[in-house]
């Protein structure tokens, strides 16, 4: 009987647990197992496996082979484990010296002759092997991803011969160290671009400074998307940890990884007939949703009351959580959604109700029944309602309003949440009830002016924290240390749907 053990990784969800190989090669009929709740497609690696040992001119033990994925509990899929099969098959039979890949994990699907084809996820692992001080074999389509991870030491494992001959020593595999890409800076759309809007320009820069939601309203052609597409640029560089985080929810949702624009904030705009499922993640085996894509960025949705209301609905619990949770019978995945909402919506169904050139017919029935296509709930998610007003055409020339650049901005921005981190270690837009008391507690004249409009308003107790809220980001803009009357009353001004249930008049 023969033992050996090779070292890999699952992938569960955002987690890459480690997983022991364990072979074992004993006397009987000739047999091949593979157990601890392999799917399909790992049950198939034993013909892939047998076909690449004899196409690569090595010997296939005989007797009954085991092949054992601890822990058995965890579920198996994909064909990463054919590699550390191989090899622990060679090991077993002895041939392969004992002890000569050890602290190392290896990963890759083997194709009949020998070869080492890429794997979906190596990033995660990646990030897990280095923390535990383990090298990887990857194969050479993962390489690029995988040197993402700072202090990784990677090596091809392009064949199983390549392999086998380090292992051996014959031709020792050349080990390169990962490093994170530098940080992009170019800004692809400025915020000078935008013509007017002063008022939605300032809820931007709000928005950005504390992580609130945004909410725009108006007609159509006025710059809503122009300015939730500027957003991202007012928003301060990712560090190396959250744009990981964002590479490996790329690499599992099997995305190619732009590492051009490493730090810089995803921007997703899912169409509105995107599904709850392609907003919030799902399927048989678990895959991360638009919300997840956006995570530590900006999701952007266009023509908000167009979108299914259960799609909706669904992003309820990660605006105020950070992470989405998909059950299924056979297992549980949590994602991360920490993203910072923006929604931009006319205020009627053909778009021109409150317009100056009075073109629209809309009844007073037909505009009810499009607002009320955003539930009651969501709106009370959202913490900024501005309504985005048409722009003289004499204002539309470059040369006439020198309007200020996202650079600018973006200073203040990155000023103001330096701050809020000092302060509290995270954005005034994910304050928890106790915190929002003690650190966004305005002036007894603000408490009265806040009381006093919640009550005529009918204020939720989530609104009146989120007016605090937005109301402690003003006070930061400005440089003030307490809440005052002025930050309490810009910030319910830049609530529109709670000072009128009809966001058109």
């Amino acid at each position: 009987m023969a033992m050996a053990t090779v070292l890999s990784r699952a992938q569960h969800g955002m987690d890459a647990p480690l997983v022991r190989v364990e072979i074992d090669i004993g006397g009987g009929l000739p047999r091949f197992t593979i157990v601890g709740l392999a799917e399909a497609v790992v049950r198939e690696s034993r013909d892939r496996v047998r076909a690449a040992i004899m196409n690569c001119g090595f010997e296939m033990p005989d007797g009954r082979v085991t092949v054992n994925l601890s822990p058995a509990d965890l579920p198996k899929d994909g064909g990463r484990y054919d590699l550390p099969i191989a090899l622990g098959l060679l090991l077993a039979s002895g041939q392969l010296p004992a002890e000569s890949l050890c602290d190392c994990e290896f990963y890759g699907e083997l194709s009949l002759s020998g070869e080492v084809q890429s794997m979906q996820g190596v990033l995660l692992a990646a990030v897990a092997a280095t923390r535990a001080k383990h090298s990887i074999f990857v194969p050479r389509a993962n390489v690029a991803e995988a040197a993402l991870v700072t202090g990784c030491r990677i090596a091809i494992a392009s064949s199983l011969p390549d392999v086998v001959a380090h292992a051996t020593g014959k031709a020792p595999l050349y080990f390169i160290t990962g490093a994170a890409p530098d940080s992009a800076t170019d800004i692809d759309a400025d915020l000078c671009d935008v013509r007017g809007q002063e008022t939605a320009k300032r809820a931007l820069e709000i928005a950005a400074a504390g992580a609130h939601s945004l909410l725009l309203i108006g007609p159509p052609g006025t710059g809503k998307s122009m300015l939730a597409q500027r957003l991202p640029g007012l928003l301060p560089p990712m560090s190396e940890d959250e744009a990981l985080e964002v590479a490996a929810v790329r690499s599992v949702a099997r995305l190619p990884i732009d590492t051009s624009r490493w730090r810089t904030r995803p921007f997703r705009t899912p169409h509105h007939s995107a599904s709850s499922v392609a907003l919030v993640g799902g399927g048989s085996r678990p895959r991360p949703g638009e919300i997840s894509l956006a995570h530590h960025g900006v999701l952007f949705l266009d023509e908000l009351p167009e979108y299914e209301r259960g799609a909706l609905e669904v992003l309820r619990e990660p605006l105020e959580t950070g992470v989405i949770t998909i059950s299924r019978a056979a297992q549980q995945a949590e994602f991360p959604a920490s993203f910072q909402f923006v929604a931009a919506m006319n205020p009627c169904p053909c778009g021109y109700l409150g317009d100056e050139r009075g073109i629209c017919h809309c009844t007073s029935e037909q505009v009810r029944k499009y607002t009320n296509r955003l539930s009651g709930p969501l709106i009370d998610r959202l913490d900024l309602h501005v309504e985005v007003l048409r722009v003289p055409h004499g204002l539309l020339r470059a040369d006439i309003v020198k309007a200020e650049t996202s650079a600018a901005v973006a200073a203040r921005v990155a000023r103001v949440r330096e701050l809020q981190h000092d302060r509290q270690g995270c954005t005034n837009a994910r304050l928890n009830g106790r915190e929002t008391e003690r650190l966004c507690c305005p002036t007894a004249a603000g408490r009265q002016l806040l009381d006093r409009a919640a009550n005529k308003l009918a204020f939720s107790a989530r609104a009146y924290h989120r007016v605090l809220k937005v109301a402690r980001t003003i006070a930061d803009l400005t440089g003030a240390s307490a809440v005052d009357t002025p930050h309490v009353s810009e910030a319910m001004m830049l609530r529109k749907l709670d000072r009128n249930s009809n966001p058109a008049r």
